[in-house]
């Protein structure tokens, strides 16, 4: 006996109880704990020279094909302060935040998704770069990556 959930949102997180009757040995059951993730997320640590060019992918793992249809989003953060730098809707161009002083003019959305920054600076050490995908209103993968700058 197998219980199949389609669809699965948040909200179908919780216990489950099977319960059937036997000859002649009575009733059995079964309880199971459900917990659905909104989020998924991934942690990279990216190691970069000086004035080069930083390449992130969004996910690691996703082909283009499987994030060009759907909205995502970089963000980059350090000290719990994160703030918006492109975002991307299905079948449209990105659309890129210019009013960062850091990196307004050093941002681009390259193949795959990924994000370009250059040149690299010495104040982009430890920033934390994160790619969210909307997979649905209740599925939200992320890569978070935290980069390390090089003096050359």
């Amino acid at each position: 006996w197998a219980l199949h959930l389609e669809n699965v949102t948040v909200s179908l997180s919780g216990q489950y109880k099977c319960t059937f009757a036997t000859y002649p040995y009575g009733t059995k059951a079964a309880k199971i704990q459900l917990t659905v993730k909104a989020e998924e997320e991934r942690h990279y640590l990216k190691k970069v020279w000086l004035r080069q060019t930083l390449e992130i992918p969004c996910l690691e793992d996703a082909t283009s094909e499987n994030l060009s249809t759907y909205p995502l989003k970089w963000l980059v953060g350090k000290n719990g302060r994160k703030e918006e730098l492109v975002t991307k809707e299905p079948s449209r161009p990105a659309a890129y935040r210019n009013s960062s002083m850091l990196y307004g003019q050093r941002v681009l959305l390259g193949l795959n998704n990924a994000l370009k920054v250059f040149p690299t600076k010495i104040t982009d050490n430890g920033r934390v770069f994160s790619c969210h995908v909307l997979y649905h209103p209740e599925r939200v993968q992320k890569s978070s990556t935290t980069v390390r700058v090089f003096g050359n």
